[in-house]
């Protein structure tokens, strides 16, 4: 049985699948407890999602290589990989998921005064006419509205591929190829859509494992259409995958969608009822929805910058940031992952004026989030070339693409903490629902700075200047958003966050410089990969001890804590 947010939970414990009886509004001590198994279910199905997306990878660099073909693709990628961003990850998620919360709220407290003022014995005789439904009310003021506009999206951008194609990549040869494989993932306008209102739902009501399990079915689809059919369709079967599996991503979250939308309502006496109060609930119009699409797009919009200054580089440069950046952001996802269990829980507390629970939440957050991304920075930095060798090099992707690629992969670490930063601060931002235009401009600010750095650079350096000014275009916004956090929304403690994430940097450094040693001393790349995954986090425990990193400190304690309860 479950229960809406916010409610007090049962007895029984906890579990990702059933999150609700808990609610991440609940400020009992079993809310720790939830948020882990939380976070431990959602890290794990993102972890088998991403390794899902390296066998794509694998798959794409095996029959494709680096090469025009493989670039035409990617050009077409960059649709379902701007609607990930707006449409599932960021926008959707940063408009809905308070919405859904604040409605969650409300459908719980009408439900709890209906039935304190309908007497058992009348309660009997009740009319069968149920209550106003918050969840329900709002599911039908927005998604077919959704529905059609995602739908008029969808066959706008098919008819317009050719000029799509021609802006994004103007110097690109194969013209016609990537218009027919963009026309492919131009589905993924609507299915990304429907996945990221699904998902913003289900999070709402503290349901986390469907959600976490759509990247799983996507990859899926991906896989299974290029082995089936890339003899017959080419890099076309890649394309086609994509729109298979954002078919898939609905259908994963499609039951258990419907099974929270159409919960029992309680039946209340007509001459009972009592009328509804009016609460706040954030608004869904465009004063809301313009700044986050606007953050939205300004972020993945560094993809679609890379991707114009690449196009004129020798082909397969647009492959090879693509390959690098997809293995490199791989740290940033995982250490997010905590960070989108919570934010239900910052849009709550917000919301009821809590703000030093907020805070707290969101500081919490950001170190959990910083100790993560920088640990796997290091190991990046470090082992950089046997990470792609490992996973790329067979097929047509050869020696010299594992060298350019690693490279890149090496540029593009230095901006990852810079866009874990974004993620974790963009949340805070609009979890009240209200209009906010600073994050957008932050974002907007960075990209002028990415597209400044990069035409200075792409000349000279080529894909290893556009991947630096993407580096230094998305740290300039992490930054803007760590100052306008505090004095905008919460009263973070900036000096004690940036100590703490300078700490955690000193110890990767650390980490790193130790892997760049010994990486070259091991020449079977999987063997070094394993010694690295060792020594790596053993050096970075040991500076983040010395310098008193109290991140790691609490990592070490909170596994001895583990250690003795398992045994």
């Amino acid at each position: 049985m479950e229960t809406a947010a916010g409610s007090r939970p049962p007895a029984q414990s906890p579990s990702a699948e059933t999150a609700t009886e808990v609610g991440p509004g609940d400020t009992t001590p079993r809310l720790g407890n939830f948020l882990a198994r939380a976070a431990a279910v959602t890290a794990s199905l993102t972890i088998a999602g991403a390794l899902l997306g390296l066998v794509r990878d694998q798959a794409i660099a095996q029959f494709y290589g680096a090469s025009t073909d493989s670039d035409a693709f990617l050009i077409a990628w960059t649709v379902p990989e701007m609607a990930a961003t707006l449409l599932i990850e960021d926008a959707m998620a940063l408009l809905l998921v308070p919405a859904f919360s604040h409605a969650i709220a409300r459908r719980a407290a009408d439900t709890s005064r209906e039935r304190a003022s309908t007497p058992a014995a009348t309660a009997r005789l009740a009319d069968p006419d149920p209550c106003p439904d918050a969840v329900r009310d709002l599911v039908a003021a927005t998604l077919p509205r959704l529905f059609a506009a995602l739908a008029c999206a969808t066959v706008l951008l098919i008819a317009l591929a050719p000029q799509f194609v021609r802006v994004l990549a103007p110097g690109f040869a194969d013209h016609d190829l990537a218009v027919d494989c963009t026309r492919l993932t131009a589905l993924t306008v609507l299915t990304f859509g429907i996945t990221g209102y699904f998902s913003a739902a289900l999070r709402a009501h503290g349901r986390f494992l469907p959600p976490a399990g759509v990247y799983v079915a996507y990859n899926t689809g991906i896989i299974a259409t290029i082995l089936v059919l890339h003899t017959a369709w080419g890099v076309r079967a890649a394309a086609a995958g994509v729109a298979v599996g954002g078919l898939l991503m609905v259908l994963a979250q499609l039951p258990t969608f419907l099974r929270q939308i159409n919960r029992p309502r309680p039946v209340v006496a007509r001459r009972r009822r009592i009328p509804r109060q009016r609460e706040h609930t954030p608004l869904i119009g465009f004063a809301v929805v313009a700044p986050i699409v606007l953050f939205a797009v300004s972020r993945q919009s560094q993809v679609l910058v890379e991707r114009f200054l690449a196009s004129s580089l020798p082909g397969g440069a647009i492959s090879h940031l693509n390959y690098a950046q997809k293995v490199a952001q791989m740290p940033m996802v995982l250490s997010l992952m905590f960070c989108t269990v919570t934010f239900p829980v910052v849009a709550k507390a917000i919301a009821e004026g809590d703000r030093e629970r907020a805070r707290r939440r969101v500081e919490n957050d950001l170190a959990l989030a910083g100790l993560v991304v920088l640990l796997g920075t290091a190991l990046i930095i470090g082992y950089a070339p046997q990470i792609v060798e490992v996973l790329f090099q067979r097929g047509q992707f050869n020696a010299a693409d594992t060298e350019t690629t690693a490279t890149v992969m090496r540029v593009y670490a230095a901006g990852l903490l810079g866009h874990t930063l974004v993620g974790a601060l963009g949340r805070p931002f609009f979890s009240s629902g209200r209009p906010t235009w600073y994050p957008a401009a932050a974002m907007a600010a960075g990209l002028v700075v990415t597209v400044a750095a990069g035409t200075a650079a792409v000349d000279t350096w080529g894909v290893y200047g556009i991947a630096a000014a993407n580096a230094v275009g998305i740290t300039t916004t992490a930054l803007l958003l760590l100052r306008g956090l505090g004095t905008r929304v919460i009263s973070l403690q900036v000096r004690s966050i940036s100590l703490a994430l300078a700490r955690l940097a000193l110890a990767a450094t650390a980490a790193a410089i130790a892997g760049r040693l010994l990486s070259p001393l091991t020449p079977d790349p999987l063997i070094a990969l394993a010694i690295g995954s060792l020594v790596v986090p053993a050096v970075f425990i040991t500076t983040g001890l010395a310098v008193r990193a109290p991140e790691v400190v609490h990592l070490l304690a909170l596994t001895r804590q583990r250690i003795r309860h398992v045994r």
